[in-house]
């Protein structure tokens, strides 16, 4: 069982991997040092807890007409949004939004493939197992 500290620090590390990568690979996106890296993820980690889950339900119907590519739109939305309010990092148009949301959201799914999601105590708890018994002649009506 992990710590929620842990996890949340892990969260952190691969968002901040992700951005890092977008910035490598993107030629429209820039951050200066790492403290802006730093205030980047935090933003970004806050937009994604507060703000993505409105912006899903809102466009819910965008969403499933679009086959989940609207999820990408608000990531890029979001991108955007962080590059205005940061300073010393920036995001030149839409289009490099979406490219480094697409990198941020492959990065996460890549990394959550290698080390696994850590697993939940919710769900449908599982019933106590039956003990053993030794089986006898006797057949019930």
């Amino acid at each position: 069982m992990t710590h929620p500290l842990f996890a949340l620090l892990v969260r952190w590390s691969v968002l901040a991997l992700g951005v890092t990568l977008a910035t490598r690979v993107i030629p429209g996106i820039h951050y200066d040092s790492v403290g802006t890296l730093v205030a980047v993820v935090a933003l970004l980690s806050l937009f994604n807890a507060i703000l993505k889950p409105l912006l899903l339900l809102f466009s819910l119907p965008f969403i499933v007409l679009s086959l989940g590519l609207g999820v990408l739109f608000i990531n890029a939305l979001l991108f955007m949004l962080v590059g205005e309010l940061v300073k010393g990092f920036s995001v030149d148009t839409f289009w490099h939004a979406m490219g480094g949301a697409l990198i941020v959201s492959l990065t996460n799914m890549f990394v959550s493939l290698l080390i696994g999601k850590p697993r939940s105590g919710g769900g449908v708890p599982r019933p106590p197992a039956r003990p053993k018994t030794k089986p006898t002649d006797v057949i019930d009506i």
